[in-house]
């Protein structure tokens, strides 16, 4: 048996763009307390309001942003670009409060498959644990689907980077979906075991059936950094499209610009509602007649979950390529309808809502959708085993 101290949890997420990396996160971390771990949430990216760690502590770093949808420059919270002086203090603070808490797992999401914009601290960090007393064990973590490199020689650093520091390789997914081997070309040569949690999602409260979004149409963009543009066209169209007779919601999301937010306020007709944020959004799209968002990871699990008929524009700006391989798999499987977003027009989106509408009983049986509890399940057993 583990005593308290090494069942502890490190647990790094840093979200440069949108919010999906830290409230999946943010559900891992829950699950892992409610399994007796103690939990140490470590954020480098910008607060996000409402956010459910449940029993976690947690801990900010200085937060940092990426300046655009291209990842190459990254800004601090007043819009400024780092620096190295910039870098190396929030290197040493993270590294201060690894050596401070000693936890059992350090946990780092996403790296070394991605988030290389911030090796100036995790390469110390994971050279600072390797040479830990204690031993701790060092996970990573990604969703279900990987961005593909285009580059060998990137390929062959995750690849360096994981056989020299990681003990266990999490895949956020099931595959039977998607295999990492599908998204990762140099998948055969990890040297660590890779498992699959199942989709981790976050708890969704209904609440009465008959609440905020019951049988409305409902539009929404996760933290909406990248959605301005898909709400701004859907808002313009919304007259001519099917059930324009029902009420609309578009909830923008914290994190979108002010300028296209206000243009949508502004566009709104009679029946439609704008709003920033809504911390139930989980529970609106569960309630909604029809979804219409994104097509990231969290935002499709709660659609799976809640059974709600939907229509998904993948994000497919700068080098994203998730959205749209997550949105076709599961089209492929009959649960919702995509539209690219370069084909946004009334006659394409009338026809995916009147297919989403029609196809929304299919249901999605056999995916694991359990994976926050499967990731603590996964991580207790790493402990057990040491």
């Amino acid at each position: 048996m583990t005593d308290n101290r090494s069942r502890s949890l490190f647990l790094y997420v840093q979200n440069l763009l949108g919010i999906g990396h830290l409230r999946r996160a943010a559900a891992v971390a829950r699950a892992a307390a409610e399994d007796g771990f103690e939990v140490h949430f470590v954020s480098g990216g910008m607060p996000v309001p409402h956010l459910d760690i449940g029993a976690a502590a947690f801990h900010q770093l200085p937060p940092v942003r990426a300046a655009d949808n291209l990842f190459k420059v990254l800004a601090d919270e007043n819009g400024r670009e780092i620096d190295d002086a910039w870098r190396a203090a929030r290197r040493d603070k993270l590294l201060a409060l690894f050596e401070d808490l000693k936890p059992g797992i350090l946990f780092t999401e996403l790296f070394p498959f991605g988030r290389r914009q911030m090796r100036f601290e995790l390469l110390p960090l994971l050279e600072k644990a390797k040479a830990a007393s204690w031993q701790p064990k060092i996970v990573s973590s990604m969703r279900d689907i990987l961005v593909t490199k285009p580059r060998a020689d990137r390929n062959r650093e995750i690849v360096e980077t994981v056989d020299r520091y990681y003990d266990l390789v999490l895949v956020h997914g099931d595959e039977s979906v998607i295999s990492l081997a599908d998204t990762f070309p140099m998948y055969g040569e990890l040297t660590p075991p890779v498992r699959y949690t199942g989709y981790v999602l976050n708890p969704i409260d209904t609440g009465s059936a008959d609440g905020d979004g019951a049988g409305e149409i409902l539009v929404s963009a996760g933290g909406g950094a990248v959605g301005g543009n898909f709400m701004t066209a859907l808002v313009r169209m919304q007259p001519e499209l099917p059930f324009s007779d029902r009420t609309w919601r578009f909830v923008t999301g914290p994190h979108m610009p002010e300028e296209a937010a206000r243009e949508i306020e502004a566009l709104a007709g009679p029946g439609v509602i704008v709003e920033r944020s809504r911390p139930d959004l989980a529970a609106l799209i569960s309630r909604a007649y029809l979804s219409i968002s994104q097509a990231g990871y969290n935002t499709l699990a709660e659609i799976l979950t809640a059974g709600t008929a939907s229509v998904v524009i993948p994000f497919e700006g700068g080098v994203e390529t998730e959205q749209r391989v997550r949105a076709d798999l599961l089209a492929g499987r009959g649960r919702l309808s995509v539209v690219p977003e370069e084909a946004l027009a009334v006659d394409t989106v009338s026809a995916a809502m009147e297919q989403a509408v029609a196809g929304k009983d299919r249901g999605v049986a056999g995916v694991d959708l359990d994976g926050a509890a499967g990731t603590a399940r996964i991580l207790g057993d790493l402990l057990e085993q040491a």
